[in-house]
């Protein structure tokens, strides 16, 4: 992919330009990617923020993403 990032005076990355055949195979490849809002169904939102609260009240019970795999592929 052939993208060119686009700089502020200070050299901040500030946005990326795609060029447009790119873009619509994109298009066709993930549907959907041009919308510029997602609707989230409200349950999923209330999970998120459940999930979140019990590990603002309990930190120490979250594992990192490797012993969260290693404990998936020991149930299966």
């Amino acid at each position: 992919m052939s993208l060119q990032y686009i700089s502020d005076s200070t050299g901040k990355t500030t946005g990326v330009f795609i060029p447009i055949a790119e873009w619509n195979e994109l298009k066709n490849k993930y549907k959907g990617i041009d919308q510029e809002q997602i609707n989230v169904p409200a349950w999923q939102t209330d999970e998120v923020r459940k999930r979140l609260a019990q590990y603002d009240n309990n930190p120490e019970q979250a594992v990192d993403f490797d012993t969260a795999i290693d404990n998936i592929e020991k149930e299966l």
